[in-house]
């Protein structure tokens, strides 16, 4: 198989944009018109998903170590979707039509061999995956809203006891779904640690053009059943290491999975010293202030300091949540998460402070308001 050819092409195809996805999805339900149902009825986000994900594969074509739990996540993940391994043969023949199209005359016998091998592969690595998956649990579980409070304007707090047991680790994020929005599936972080009465909670902010995000916040109430997808994500998780202290930087909704981190150090009994930074625009943002303020009254190892950046009435810390936080750095590891572009600017600034690249962990939210995985 000649990866170099594969990626070279690919990058051909890439060019044409939107175009691509827009073809592909068109070939596709033309060809298997039944595939239409597993999708929902706006294509939008999907079509950049597609994208980003071929892309992630072509590029990563020839390190099959790094490609390998990739495909394999996806695998499983797609299970959610009701995809089973009678549509992957359908998705094939879409690709090679899409890839023909935009090629034209580059299109050659031998490039058309190395990519229906190379496709043949990553179906069969996924599909095996979500069999083995499927065989100990379900494409996802049910959560009952037993808890909804909108806490600020644009920003929920949502709390659901799931049907099944439900394995995850502080710092995870998976896909939600609510039947207000059919078969469109975004990511959030659980902003708890595993709980004895299987419940998880969510932090959610509206964000434009989030018909999911904005369902959630205020259509979702008591009662409603979500789907939730299986946990993915080690980027803010701690590890099995021995312990050391910990300096947290979450701007808006990106507090959750820190906010799961402090429950875990607390649950377990760690010996760590962790201080929490926590950043909003104004002071109404700080939408969990209430909560974080009695955790820190009752955790001698704990520091929550709140941090905001446009609000002149605001009597405590004030300006970007990173800077406050670097004054309080003496070695602990970091972990930041929330916007793409709070994170960028909080990481360069923890870099050029001299944080160690290692001891820095970051995840962030993308422009589409989920989690980047």
């Amino acid at each position: 198989m000649d990866t170099q050819a594969l990626k070279e092409s690919w990058h051909l195809v890439a060019r044409s944009g939107d175009q691509v996805p827009l073809f592909f999805y068109s070939a596709l339900f033309l060809m298997y018109p039944e595939t239409r149902a597993l999708f929902p009825v706006s294509m939008a986000n999907q079509r950049d998903r597609l994208v980003n994900a071929l892309g992630h594969i072509v590029s990563n074509v020839d390190r099959v170590d790094d490609l390998v739990p990739f495909l394999q996540q996806l695998g499983r993940d797609h299970r959610k979707f009701a995809v089973v391994a009678q549509h992957y043969p359908a998705v094939g023949q879409a690709l090679l039509a899409t890839l023909q199209h935009f090629l034209g005359d580059r299109w050659t016998p031998a490039l058309a061999h190395d990519w229906t091998a190379a496709y043949g592969l990553v179906a069969k690595v996924m599909n095996e995956a979500a069999e083995e998956s499927a065989a100990t649990t379900p494409p996802w579980w049910e959560g009952e809203i037993i808890l909804h409070e909108l806490r600020a304007p644009g920003i929920a707090v949502i709390r659901a006891r799931l049907n099944y047991a439900y394995a995850f680790r502080a710092g995870q994020s998976a896909s939600i779904a609510t039947p207000l929005r059919p078969r469109m599936w975004r990511f959030y972080s659980f902003a708890n640690a595993p709980r004895r009465d299987n419940t998880i909670d969510l932090h959610v902010r509206v964000v434009d053009g989030g018909v999911v995000s904005t369902a959630l916040a205020h259509g979702a109430q008591r009662g409603d059943i979500l789907r939730i997808g299986a946990p993915v994500g080690d980027r803010l998780t701690l590890d099995a290491n021995p312990p050391r202290d910990l300096l947290l930087i979450g701007g808006g909704t990106g507090l959750a999975p820190l906010k799961a981190l402090v429950e875990q150090v607390a649950y377990e009994g760690q010996r760590r010293n962790v201080h929490l930074f926590v950043g909003a625009r104004t002071s109404r943002e700080l939408y969990d202030i209430e909560a974080l303020s009695k955790i820190d009254v009752e955790n001698p190892w704990l520091r929550v300091v709140p941090v905001v950046s446009n609000d002149a009435f605001y009597s405590g810390e004030h300006g970007h949540v990173g800077d406050v936080a670097l004054k309080a750095w003496h070695g602990q590891d970091v972990f930041v998460c929330g916007s793409e572009e709070m994170v960028h600017s909080t990481v360069a600034r923890l870099l050029d402070a001299g944080v160690p690249p290692e001891q820095i962990r970051f995840d962030e939210f993308t422009s589409a308001g989920g989690r980047a995985q």
